[in-house]
C-alpha cells in the first residue's frame, strides 16, 4: 500500500460538479492499494499516517499530530501510485490490486482512521475526480507499507 500525504490548510474533491468530500486543516491522503496488500497493510498505514507529527507547535517545530490540531483527512483512492514507469513511456499498472480488493482495503483504511477519532472525507472510488488542495508548507510525504522507500 502506498500513500502520498500532504499537509493542507484546506482541500476538497468533486465528482461531476458535486463536492463528495471537503476538509479544512489536515491531510490529503492519496492511497494506492497494491496486489497482495492485506489488513496488516491497512493497519500499518492508518497508524503511521494518523500518528505523524508534521504540524508545527508553538516553537515552530513539526511536533503535533492530526489529533493534536483537531484536523481532518481527505482520502482519495489513487491506483496510479502503483504505476511502473521504468520501461517505455506508458505506465504499467499490473502492481495495483484488482478493483474489488482495492475498494475493500480502501474502505477498511477509512474505517481504521475513523476508529482513531479522525474525521474523514472521501472521494468516490473508481470515478474521475477533481481534487483541489492548498498544500501547507509545502509538506508532502511518501509512505509505503512494504517500506520500499
Amino acid at each position: 500500500m502506498r500513500a502520498v500525504v500532504q499537509r493542507v490548510s484546506r482541500a476538497k474533491v468533486t465528482v461531476d460538479g458535486e463536492i463528495t468530500g471537503e476538509i479544512a486543516r489536515g491531510y490529503v491522503v492519496l492511497l494506492g492499494v497494491a496486489e497482495g496488500d492485506a489488513q496488516a497493510d491497512v493497519i500499518y498505514m492508518a497508524q503511521k499516517i494518523v500518528g505523524l507529527r508534521i504540524f508545527e507547535d508553538a516553537d515552530g517545530k513539526m511536533n503535533l499530530s492530526l489529533a493534536d490540531i483537531g484536523g481532518g483527512m481527505l482520502v482519495v483512492s489513487q491506483f496510479t501510485l502503483l504505476g511502473d514507469t521504468r520501461k517505455g513511456r506508458r505506465p504499467s499498472f499490473i502492481a495495483a490490486a484488482r478493483p474489488e480488493i482495492a475498494d475493500a482495503l480502501y474502505r477498511s483504511f477509512i474505517a481504521e482512521v475513523q476508529g482513531q477519532g479522525i474525521p474523514v472525507a472521501t472521494g468516490r472510488f473508481q470515478t474521475h475526480m477533481d481534487v483541489e488542495l492548498v498544500n501547507d508548507g509545502p509538506v508532502t510525504l511518501l509512505i509505503d507499507s512494504r517500506k520500499d522507500f
